[in-house]
């Protein structure tokens, strides 16, 4: 293989590890015409907002908003919920560095790029979790009482 044609491998590579941290509900929608078979026109709609309710699967979750950016347990008393959290990374002021998986591929060993994974004080902060019971939402939680999670 010459060396444009690595090239362009590895551009298209980087294209679609890029883009596939940028989808929005639309194009996941289309990846997955299967699970959209099965969703009712009201939590479509929703979907397409990028809004979650109470009593969506992970599927329409994942649809919605995409992978989440950390995954916990909660345990309220014996029983153990599933916590995903969609995460915004600022800096010691509350300026936004970047948002959710921006970077979850980023596969190089170079520490000074993006300079913003070692920014000093870097802070995480969930925009939103999304609380499940037997992969099902019983809630969705904001840190500021404004519009919910899109």
């Amino acid at each position: 293989m010459s060396i444009n044609g690595i090239f362009l491998t590895l551009a298209a590579l980087a294209g679609t590890v890029v883009l596939a941290g940028c989808m929005t509900p639309e194009s996941r929608i289309r990846r997955h015409p299967e699970i959209v078979a099965r969703i009712d026109p009201a939590r479509l709609e929703l979907i397409k907002q990028g809004r979650v309710e109470p009593g969506f699967d992970m599927e329409l979750v994942r649809l919605a908003v995409g992978e989440p950016d950390h995954v916990s347990i909660r345990m309220t008393g014996d029983v153990g919920n599933e916590v995903w959290g969609y995460a915004n990374y600022e800096d010691s002021e509350g300026q936004p560095l970047y948002r959710g998986l921006y970077h979850f591929y980023y596969l190089s060993d170079d520490p000074d790029f993006p300079y913003y994974l070692n920014f000093p004080k870097r802070r995480v902060r969930d925009r939103f979790r999304v609380v499940f019971l037997n992969d099902q939402v019983i809630a969705v939680e904001t840190e500021d009482p404004g519009p919910k999670p899109h």
